[in-house]
């Protein structure tokens, strides 16, 4: 009964409101600070890119772009249609954040639909790539196993020619939620850090050999952000 009730359009904008709100509250009383500014520069500056971080880690990742937006800027991040996907789409487009609903689906993991929908969100993709626009996508989302990287990232690089920027972020101030990613909550007047790992390309023939690389440059973002707030 309680999850009709939250899939309700009215509640789930209610909801995103709120959440947006809050979040927009933590992450500018939030002090940030930028570890891969060389990394981050030529992106900053338009050039594209595939976003990469952990599901963990997605409600801080608005300070980034927050720090990075510029006139004329734009990022799509890509959302599960699931009901948990939807709510964090309606908060990212808060942050100026636009949203491609779908999946960018594990090889040999999904049905025949479920292929389809995630066909249709890696030509979406590709188009706003091709446009400069740059791409925020969580590898291990959206149902785990958590930082595991699913092979749609390095394919989604490897057919727009656009490299890997592995990003994470932690702050002092946070709570790690009971779900299957640990999702890290911000609270308000922590200290903040964003760390962007060198860019990965990923070559068109054999991709999959990237994507060992992708997940080990995450995993060091993520133990990287760890070590420097703690």
């Amino acid at each position: 009964m309680l999850k009709s009730f939250l899939r309700r359009p009215g509640v789930q904008a209610a909801l995103a409101a709120l959440v947006g709100r809050y979040l927009a509250f933590a992450l500018r009383t939030t002090r940030w600070a930028l570890e891969g500014e060389a990394h981050l520069a030529p992106h900053a500056a338009g050039k594209p890119a595939v976003a990469a971080l952990w599901h963990e880690c997605l409600p801080l990742m608005p300070a980034l772009w927050l720090r990075i937006r510029r006139p004329g800027a734009r990022v799509h991040a890509l959302a599960s249609r699931h009901n948990d996907g939807r709510l964090i789409g309606e908060v990212m487009r808060r942050f100026g954040v636009e949203v491609v609903h779908g999946s960018t689906a594990r090889t040999g993991q999904r049905g025949a639909g479920q292929n389809k929908g995630g066909a249709a969100s890696v030509l979406a993709l590709l188009d706003v790539l091709a446009q400069g626009s740059h791409v925020v996508l969580t590898p291990d989302g959206p149902r785990g196993p958590a930082r595991r990287a699913a092979p749609g990232v390095a394919q989604l690089a490897a057919l727009s020619g656009v490299p890997v920027l592995p990003c994470a972020a932690r702050t002092t101030r946070a709570r790690r939620l009971p779900t299957w990613d640990g999702m890290l909550l911000p609270l308000p007047f922590g200290r903040g850090i964003l760390v962007i790992g060198e860019p990965i390309p990923v070559p068109r023939e054999g991709w999959e050999s990237s994507l060992p690389a992708i997940e080990a440059a995450l995993n060091q973002a993520a133990l990287r952000a760890e070590a420097l707030t703690a």
